[in-house]
C-alpha cells in the first residue's frame, strides 16, 4: 500500500505507485501521477496535471504544478512533467506551462535543486543540473545538461544556457550563455570556461584544449561572432576527439535567439 500519512489529503483520482510515501499535511490533486519510490515531504502541495517519475525526493513545503504566473493563463489544461531521481529541496515552486508555447514545463533526471528555487512556466531543465538556493527561472528558460547555477541568480525569460556552463553567485542572466562557459555578475560577464566542472566529468586533455580554444575565439581575440563561428567549425577537423563538443557549440550559437553573453 502507498504510505500516506493520516493528515495528508490525496484526491482519489490521483495515481500514486504503491511505493510512494506522502508526508504529513501534504495535498495532492486529482490529475497528479507519481512514480515508484518517490517521497513527498510534509506540507507539499502537488496539483494541476503534474507527472512525477521514479525515486524523486521532494522535501517539505514545496509547491509543484500550480497555475503559471502569467496573466494570459485562463485555466487551460497545461502540464508539469518531472523525471526520475531528482532532489527537490524545501520551498521550491514549479509552475504549469501556458498554451501557445508548448504548454509543458519539464524537469529531467538526476537534478539537484536546492531550496527556494522557482521554475516558471514552459521552462526546460535537462539532466544533472545543480540549482543553488534561490535560483529563479523566468518563463521559457532552457538549462541544458550539467549546468550549475549559483545561489540568488535570476535568469531572464527565453534565455538558454548551454551544457556544462556555470553561472556564478547572484548573477543577472539576460542573454544566452554558450556551453562550457563560466559567467557571473550584474551586468553579466564571461570570466573563463568551466574547467573544474569539465575535469570532474573526465574531459580528456584534447577536449579541454578544444573548449579553451573555443573560449579564446569567442572572447579573447577580438573576432566578430561570425568569424569566431567559422574558426570554431574548423576545430572539429583539427581536434577530432572534441568533434562532439564543437558540434554542441556550433548548434548553440546557430540557435541562439537572445544573443550570447559577450
Amino acid at each position: 500500500m502507498t504510505q500516506v500519512h493520516s493528515t495528508a489529503i490525496v484526491d482519489p483520482q490521483a495515481q500514486l505507485d504503491a511505493s510512494v510515501s506522502v508526508g504529513p499535511y501534504a495535498v495532492i490533486g486529482p490529475h497528479v501521477r507519481i512514480g515508484a519510490g518517490t517521497t513527498i515531504g510534509a506540507h507539499c502541495v502537488i496539483e494541476g496535471r503534474t507527472t512525477i517519475g521514479r525515486d524523486n525526493k521532494i522535501f517539505q513545503f514545496s509547491s509543484l504544478g500550480a497555475i503559471p504566473q502569467d496573466k494570459k493563463y485562463a485555466g487551460e489544461p497545461t502540464e508539469l512533467v518531472i523525471g526520475d531521481r531528482n532532489v527537490i529541496r524545501e520551498f521550491c515552486t514549479f509552475n504549469l506551462g501556458v498554451p501557445g508555447a508548448g504548454g509543458v514545463t519539464r524537469v529531467g533526471n538526476d537534478n539537484w535543486i536546492m531550496a527556494y528555487t522557482h521554475i516558471a512556466h514552459d521552462c526546460r531543465v535537462d539532466d544533472h543540473t545543480t540549482l543553488s538556493n534561490n535560483t529563479t527561472l523566468a518563463g521559457h528558460v532552457h538549462l541544458a545538461d550539467w549546468v550549475t547555477v549559483g545561489g540568488l541568480t535570476g535568469i531572464h525569460q527565453f534565455v538558454s544556457v548551454g551544457a556544462h556552463a556555470m553561472l556564478g553567485f547572484a548573477s543577472a542572466v539576460t542573454q544566452d550563455v554558450p556551453p562550457f562557459m563560466l559567467v557571473d555578475g550584474n551586468p553579466l560577464a564571461v570570466r573563463g570556461f568551466n574547467i573544474v566542472g569539465l575535469r570532474r566529468r573526465d574531459f580528456s586533455a584534447q577536449r579541454l584544449a578544444a573548449v579553451k580554444q573555443m573560449h579564446r575565439l569567442l572572447y579573447r581575440q577580438g573576432k566578430t561572432l561570425d568569424e569566431a563561428r567559422a574558426c570554431i567549425a574548423a576545430l572539429a577537423t583539427e581536434m577530432p576527439e572534441a568533434a562532439g563538443d564543437v558540434a554542441l557549440m556550433e548548434a548553440f550559437l546557430a540557435n541562439s535567439t537572445r544573443g550570447i553573453a559577450r
